[in-house]
């Protein structure tokens, strides 16, 4: 009976995989192009509660500029940098103000070196390979460094998978995905920029 269960386990853990694609692909369209998490659990008030007025703000990986926007009304500019042209298409169309520029870039081998106020990161280390060499790049742009993470350990059940084999990322082009000790111990290896990184509801400070 053991093993039966474990067979019908896995089978509904593959499942949820798959199901969660599909209500994330469905949802953004039902919403008309944006995930309807940014508005369900304030998904940009982290960045907008850390930036000032006279900020110059980087957001790097971007994606179709919605927090980019809603950052750019709080603060002095906004540059978003995203490797993917369709998204700055989109970002151009749809969430542009007079103090914003979008750039198509390779944030690992684009930037050039421009200091700004604050650097935003929302949901994009976990996309890159080399993330301690990423965050060495960045140091001395910005005395401030927000960052958004994708957890690991959000919920039992990534845990769970991860335990029996089976496929625990949220997104198959996910390097990671984060604890709070692995977050600081490679922010530590990356020789640790400044940065407030969100855990889930958490704010962290790290030096």
């Amino acid at each position: 009976m053991k093993i039966v269960s474990k067979l019908f386990l896995k089978s509904a853990l593959k499942l949820h995989n798959w199901l969660y694609k599909v209500i994330s692909v469905l949802a953004i369209k039902s919403e008309g192009g944006l995930h309807p998490k940014h508005r369900l659990i304030g998904y940009h008030q982290f960045f907008l509660n850390n930036v000032s007025g006279g900020d110059r703000v980087l957001d790097i990986g971007c994606g179709n500029g919605a927090l980019a926007y809603d950052v750019a009304d709080r603060v002095k500019s906004v540059t978003g940098i995203d490797i993917e042209e369709k998204n700055i298409r989109k970002a151009k169309a749809k969430y542009s103000r007079p103090n914003m520029k979008y750039i198509v870039g390779d944030a690992t081998k684009d930037l050039t070196g421009e200091k700004f106020d604050s650097i935003i990161l929302s949901n994009v280390l976990e996309h890159i390979e080399d993330r301690v060499g990423f965050m060495k790049s960045l140091k001395g742009l910005s005395f401030k460094y927000l960052i958004r993470v994708p957890m690991m350990d959000r919920d039992w059940v990534p845990l769970y998978k991860k335990e029996l084999g089976i496929e625990w990322r949220l997104d198959l082009t996910h390097f990671t995905e984060y604890t709070e000790a692995s977050f600081r111990e490679e922010s530590f290896r990356a020789r640790s920029f400044p940065a407030w990184a969100l855990f889930s509801n958490t704010l962290g400070l790290f030096h």
